[in-house]
């Protein structure tokens, strides 16, 4: 979710890929890393929905940004990190944060008014197959093949088994779902933006990230006012379901990305991605009691598997000598 994806996947994407280095070896292994990670993101949408229990949907994504952006200030400051120069380089920040930051986590918010955090943590994990269809369109390099077509039509496949579709979609709320899939396809349209603009800029990776995030709260700090106004109240348990979601599921969780991404190399990283989907199916039932159907998690598993047939890559046979 938030914002970091390394290559192409996760629903949390960065400003650019960090390079590996020959930094010092984290205290904490890796696997325990991607663990904690995994469980931030999944139980990012259960925080969506507790935190819209006592707040509008434009107010928990401001709040998200506000708490996401200190986190993430803090670091910089603390790594000594500038922020980047050049006016070009700011309206690409701010292009990117719309794409990335807060047209996604808004989307996301208003669709959980009326769906279940379940469903919008697999609406979540369409993402993948968003971006190989858009890459095969937009990205020179990303040629379709028949192992990314066949990955494609079985996520498609997925989508229409969670939906529910031989029932005519009944009992689904049509405008929420909607808008989580237009929220997770609002991802790799800003992967593909940001790698067309600012990759290669010379900036760090923290620098540009955390700087989108400001532009971001920035942009829902003029919007908010107008569409839903200052809260009247702040009620205790959605206030900290807010301050979670972006301490932890927008800022904390984009540093730790970036470690694992410079130990152990994107494609390993964006793994992360397949288990999201499940812990929130998880989180949503075993804490918010949601319900769940068998074509739910039927169809989530054939989503993942038709996401990760579209990231992988036929191996290639030696010649003979």
């Amino acid at each position: 979710m938030s914002t970091a994806a390394p290559s192409r996947a996760p629903s949390s994407p960065p400003a650019s890929t960090p390079s590996p280095t020959a930094a010092r070896r984290p205290a904490l292994d890796w696997r325990l890393r991607f663990a904690a990670l995994s469980l931030i993101w999944g139980f990012s949408f259960l925080l969506i929905k507790v935190g819209t229990d006592g707040y509008a949907p434009f107010q928990v994504t401001f709040g998200r940004l506000l708490f996401g952006t200190l986190v993430l200030a803090v670091a910089m400051a603390v790594r000594r990190e500038r922020v980047p120069r050049g006016r070009r380089t700011w309206l690409h920040l701010t292009v990117a944060a719309l794409l990335l930051n807060a047209a996604p986590f808004s989307l996301f918010a208003y669709a959980e008014l009326t769906i279940p955090s379940t469903l919008a943590g697999i609406c979540n994990a369409t993402s993948p197959l968003w971006g190989m269809a858009l890459s095969m369109v937009a990205l020179s390099e990303d040629r379709p093949t028949r192992r990314r077509v066949a990955g494609l039509g079985l996520g498609f496949l997925g989508v229409l088994t969670v939906l529910g579709a031989w029932q005519g979609f009944h009992g689904l709320d049509v405008t929420g779902t909607a808008m989580a899939l237009l929220a997770s396809l609002c991802y790799p349209i800003g992967w593909i933006y940001v790698r067309r603009t600012l990759a290669g800029s010379g900036h760090s990776n923290l620098s540009l990230i955390g700087s989108q995030l400001a532009v971001a709260t920035l942009q829902l700090a003029l919007v908010t006012p107008l569409f839903a106004g200052v809260p009247r109240s702040f009620p205790l348990v959605p206030l900290l379901a807010v301050a979670a979601l972006g301490a932890l599921g927008t800022g904390l969780a984009v540093l730790v990305q970036y470690g694992l991404v410079s130990e152990v190399g994107p494609t390993t990283a964006q793994m992360v991605t397949y288990f999201i989907p499940v812990i929130a199916t998880a989180a949503g039932v075993a804490v918010l009691g949601e319900s769940l159907s068998w074509n739910t998690p039927v169809g989530a598993v054939i989503v993942l598997a038709g996401a990760a047939l579209t990231q992988s890559r036929a191996r290639v046979k030696p010649r003979a000598q």
